[in-house]
């Protein structure tokens, strides 16, 4: 008996070392004797996912584990096979057999395995799902149940895009993006009749958008325009998981690589960041690579093939 639950403990201890190198810093609990895990990654160009394989185990990322991770990212989980519970912010939604659901690597989670269990795990970058969201939530640990049309072209897509040939940078973030604007109605779905606070963040959004390319865009002048205290501007951002000097540099950042996108764009790359509000081009490409991974002039080339 000893002996058999040293070699459960050694599976064990393997299979989390796997999903850490994997899918960033977890811990996890074996809930008994019947245990097995498996991990397998696959990559090709921005698309990174893993089949997951788990039975009598507890997976979970607590503030300790978040503060090991850069949490750039949330994880698109889709069931193929068996059962599984996540649970995320009080959320909790039971899994079966072709539902998704969108879990956020920077808020603590509890995923519970009591039977076999097969999911996909996709890594979707932050900025794809903030481009997305600006007036919404974005709505986590939510069943999207497999009979949603939805879901089911969803995970087509993935499926598919794990059959195929080696994918190109801009093919793979195509990939993602088409991802998001599939789920966009359920994963950032927003009241038909916003209240006053919601009406009031929204005009905060769309002033930003409008003085965007402003060297004098700072949060005293968005809340000096829409009419809010400094801490009354701080807060309604606080409220949606936001901070009002990083929302500016990313929504800067955004149509930055929107530019680099489009074909034919040749400006230089210090003008295109002026032109958006960066006045220090060294910093503009710190902050360029910070988001999106890799210097303006290589997101550039990505596209400059198409």
């Amino acid at each position: 008996m000893t002996i058999l639950r040293a070699e459960i403990a050694g599976r064990f201890d393997g299979w989390l070392h796997d999903v850490n190198q994997v899918c960033g810093h977890f811990d996890a609990q074996c809930l008994g004797e019947g245990f097995s895990g498996s991990i397998r990654e696959h990559q090709t160009g921005a698309l990174r996912l893993s089949f997951v394989d788990i039975t009598q185990a507890r997976l979970f990322r607590s503030s300790k584990e978040i503060a090991q991770s850069d949490c750039k990212h949330f994880y698109l989980v889709s069931q193929l096979a068996g059962r599984a519970g996540m649970e995320q912010a009080g959320n909790c939604v039971e899994m079966q057999p072709g539902d998704i659901t969108l879990i956020d690597s920077s808020v603590p989670n509890n995923f519970l395995y009591e039977d076999s269990s097969r999911q996909i795990s996709l890594i979707l970058p932050r900025h794809l799902l903030e481009q997305s969201r600006r007036f919404t939530e974005v709505h986590c640990a939510q069943r999207i149940p497999a009979s949603a049309p939805m879901a089911a072209m969803a995970n087509r897509l993935i499926l598919e895009s794990t059959q195929q040939g080696a994918l190109s940078v801009s093919e793979s973030e195509a990939t993602l993006e088409a991802l998001v604007s599939l789920l966009r109605p359920v994963l950032c779905a927003s009241d038909s009749v916003p209240d006053a606070h919601e009406r009031l963040f929204r005009k905060t959004l769309r002033f930003i958008d409008e003085h965007i390319c402003s060297e004098e865009l700072c949060p005293e002048a968005i809340a000096r325009e829409v009419g809010v205290s400094m801490r009354g501007l701080y807060r309604m951002f606080a409220k949606k998981g936001l901070v009002v000097a990083q929302y500016i540099k990313n929504r800067r950042l955004d149509f930055c690589a929107e530019t680099l996108r489009q074909a034919g764009s040749e400006q230089k790359l210090s003008a295109l960041g002026y032109e958006w509000g960066f006045t220090d081009s060294s910093y503009f490409s710190t902050a360029f690579k910070a988001r999106f991974g890799v210097s303006p002039s290589d997101y550039r080339k990505r596209y400059s093939g198409r």
